[in-house]
């Protein structure tokens, strides 16, 4: 099928993934992130898994709170519109229909079962910082790129008269960034959302530098997105308070004005004090792990990040990225946690030349290893190394080697960071910035790199199969001959 031009190629996709997903009655939410289409789902079972991860754009699955579909950085971004409009004219040509509702009533235990499985209260803490940061990835993303580009312009000395202006491109969200947060927590929280960010925007009003709070005068910005959060939260809760109170004749009038006054007091008079405590320790203590442990943090960081990220639980470094870029204009973790994938693409390379007759596996890998080394690892996780077991403990591996190695040299003084947060891999370069000099820094993370594709590799050549796994996974399919390459020397059990 002829998929023309790239809109059409896209609404290809969505089109191709609808049916398979239960139909549009069976979607009750459609959203992205940055590689993934996340679908609310009626009827879990009405899901064809082995269908879906056969289309040609889908990377890969992940189960979670919604159904998450895996297809990239750019596509999915493009697909989601798509779906959602596919999803809207099934709905409309089907109004009326008893669908939905049959398809409710099936599935009203299978989604009950899944929402418990899954709605701990701190998983249900974490998707919520992660919806509150996620959408703001673009902009860190774009600005951090121009930040880089300004830093390289003026060590140079290039383009003087154009410097001033890309170092105000991208400073000008980071500077507002509380805003941002503010109203994004407000919303995810149930509030209004412009009422969380009015609040927000106290923190970075350069007139609180005229107050005192607990024996100092605050400073613009004290307390960054932590602040904000924390304000945001709060003027939800005042604004719930008056909703229950205020009657409904004076509620346009009085909430919004309570809300604000009485969230703003409370953030001037110790929100921005104790969140700027906390933010200062979060740089402090990121500083000093590095400066004092560095090769034994980056292992412990670089080797767990992909069971974090298989959990859920590195949403919870995001507002700790944040925190860092605004104090210090980079984050040091995330280059460290972006070894993990280049331990997956080392081990994805060795199970590429292991299993020489399982070309299903082999044409996976060859499809998903360049997203790998840009930074886009879902595809080599779900598609290659975890349904494999022993595959995703020596990817760990290359990633613990990749973070020690970068760890070493953050001992050593060279700290290397990013100046945004979401790509990883060789998409982080423009991103780069650390405590010497771009040529260094760029050095030492490209090191880092070699360093876990290498142990990624060697670990899971030697000792990533039992010789059962590789007779079983190896044996060429009925009615091909086998490879006559095959090495046929001994693996580690």
């Amino acid at each position: 099928m002829s998929t023309g031009t790239p809109e059409n190629k896209n609404r290809a996709t969505a089109a191709a993934i609808l049916p398979l997903v239960g139909g549009a009655d069976n979607v009750t939410s459609v959203a992205h992130c940055m590689t993934r289409l996340r679908l609310g789902l009626r009827d879990r079972s009405l899901v064809q898994d082995d269908a879906l991860k056969a289309v040609p754009a889908v990377m890969g699955v992940v189960e979670d709170d919604t159904y998450q579909i895996v297809l990239g950085p750019g596509t999915v971004a493009r697909v989601a519109p798509e779906f959602e409009a596919l999803v809207e004219e099934g709905r409309s040509a089907s109004a009326g229909a008893p669908t939905a509702e049959q398809l409710a009533a099936e599935g009203a235990a299978l989604r009950a079962a899944q929402k418990a499985r899954n709605a701990t209260p701190f998983k249900l803490f974490l998707r919520r910082i992660a919806n509150i940061f996620v959408p703001l990835i673009p902009a860190l993303i774009g600005c951090g790129i121009i930040a880089g580009l300004n830093g390289l312009l003026v060590n140079l000395g290039w383009l003087p008269a154009v410097t001033p202006a890309l170092a105000s491109i991208a400073s000008g969200f980071m500077a507002l960034i509380a805003v941002f947060v503010g109203f994004n927590t407000a919303k995810e929280f149930g509030g209004t959302p412009i009422l969380g960010g009015a609040v927000a925007a106290i923190i970075v009003f350069p007139g609180v530098a005229k107050i005192d709070a607990f024996g100092q005068t605050l400073s613009p910005g004290q307390g960054g997105v932590l602040g904000a959060l924390g304000a945001a939260v709060l003027a939800v809760h005042v604004e719930k308070w008056c909703r229950r109170w205020v009657p409904e004749s004076l509620d346009v009038l009085v909430t919004p004005t309570l809300t604000v006054l009485l969230s703003g007091l409370v953030t001037i008079f110790g929100l921005m004090f104790v969140a700027g405590e906390v933010s200062t320790a979060i740089g402090t203590g990121a500083n000093w792990l590095l400066d004092h442990t560095g090769a034994f943090a980056g292992l412990v960081l670089g080797g767990f990040f992909l069971p974090l990220v298989m959990l859920g639980l590195h949403q919870a470094l995001i507002p700790i990225h944040t925190t860092l870029i605004e104090q210090q204009g980079f984050t040091v973790l995330l280059p460290i946690l972006a070894m993990a994938g280049a331990g997956q693409v080392g081990c994805a390379a060795a199970v590429f030349l292991r299993l020489k007759n399982n070309h299903s596996l082999r044409d996976t890998i060859k499809s998903a290893l360049p997203a790998g080394i840009l930074g886009v690892g879902e595809p080599l996780i779900y598609g290659v190394s975890l349904p494999l077991g022993r595959p995703f403990v020596t990817a760990c591996a290359g990633g613990a080697a990749g973070g020690a190695f970068v760890g070493l040299f953050s001992m050593l003084g060279d700290k290397v960071g990013s100046t945004a947060i979401g790509p990883s891999g060789w998409a982080l370069f423009p991103l780069l910035q650390g405590s010497r000099g771009l040529g260094t820094t760029a050095a030492i993370y490209a090191g880092g790199l070699l360093v876990g594709y290498a142990v990624g590799f060697l670990a899971t050549y030697s000792f990533g199969f039992t010789r059962t796994m590789l007779a079983e996974l190896n044996a060429p399919a009925t009615g091909q001959a086998a490879d006559p390459e095959q090495p046929g020397d001994p693996v580690a059990v």
